[in-house]
């Protein structure tokens, strides 16, 4: 049986090594010191095509000359979380619930991401989880917990299960929602002792995974998420790529795709404006005419939202 630990200790962070697996030619690129580095598991570089420069699950994750430039309208924080963190490992956007960073780490390093620039370090909840644990218990409106990170399946079981216990132990929360991306590149962190930790909860799970391509699926990815509904409600977001999922040939082999393993689409994100990330641009006018011909092409319960997250609105805006 594969040991998900291991299998993120192998992940590869070196450019040319990802260039030779992929037998890909060899390029230079200068990376500016401290910036976004390069990670991504062996096991989601296996669902890659060699010798494809523009396979849709590289492009994801391989650093590209162009996220260096300045872009005017791309920043470091674009949602504003700063302004929603009461207390440090917690944001507090919307009502009812609230997010916990439970990782400042993730198992790849998606190049789109909006918490790419994230203060981690002033952000650990681990380091201030009682101060967490009574601001989620003297809010009584609060009846969802959210973990995310980074990764919050970067916690191993043993830690998850003390953190869920924390947390069924106040009255007020019903639901659990954990959001990730490590199953879909090592689907081994699905553990039996995980998928018995939920089955335990007193709380309503809900799980919501991260995929933007039908190929990121595969047999091992499957298997893993269809034991997994069985004690969890799956869900996936997806966010518009371009030269990814700007199709809709794309969109809709993804939602059959979910579909089969277990999984209802949920989202589908306008991209966040994170610096860096400027080349993965849909327009909105673009995403609008995507889903109207993906609502003519699949069951109403295979079509995700479309969704931009607007700084101090009360919900996603759909689009």
């Amino acid at each position: 049986m594969k040991n998900w630990k291991q299998e993120l200790q192998q992940a590869i962070s070196d450019p040319n090594e990802l260039r030779a697996l992929l037998a890909l030619p060899a390029q230079s690129l200068v990376v500016p010191r401290g910036h976004f580095p390069l990670r991504v598991p062996r096991s989601f570089v296996n669902r890659m095509q060699k010798g494809n420069p523009h396979d849709p699950l590289l492009l994801q994750v391989f650093i590209a000359p162009n996220e260096f430039e300045q872009v005017d309208g791309y920043d470091a924080d674009p949602l504003q979380e700063a302004t929603t963190n009461p207390v440090p490992g917690l944001l507090h956007k919307y009502h009812g619930r609230v997010l916990i960073i439970l990782s400042g780490s993730c198992a790849v390093n998606c190049r789109y991401c909006f918490r790419r620039a994230f203060p981690y370090n002033d952000n650990s909840a681990l380091k201030h989880w009682p101060q967490i644990i009574e601001y989620i218990k003297n809010h009584h409106e609060i009846s969802e917990v959210i973990l995310s990170g980074g990764d919050p399946l970067l916690v191993d079981d043993e830690q998850l299960a003390s953190v869920i216990r924390d947390i069924e132990a106040i009255p007020h929360i019903t639901t659990l929602r954990i959001h990730t991306r490590l199953p879909v590149v090592i689907p081994s962190r699905i553990t039996d002792e995980f998928i018995a930790l939920l089955e335990q909860s007193r709380l309503q799970t809900v799980v919501v995974l991260h995929i933007n391509h039908a190929n990121e699926i595969d047999d091992e990815l499957s298997a893993a998420l269809l034991r997994l509904k069985h004690v969890a409600h799956l869900l996936n977001q997806a966010v518009f790529l371009k030269n990814i999922n700007d199709s809709v040939e794309a969109l809709e082999s993804l939602s059959r795709r979910l579909f089969a393993a277990g999984v209802l689409p949920y989202y589908v994100h306008q991209l966040d404006r994170v610096v860096g990330a400027h080349h993965f641009y849909v327009s909105q006018e673009q995403g609008v005419k995507l889903m109207a011909a993906l609502q003519a092409h699949l069951p109403g319960y295979l079509v995700p939202r479309y969704v931009q997250e607007v700084p101090g609105k009360p919900n996603k805006m759909p689009i």
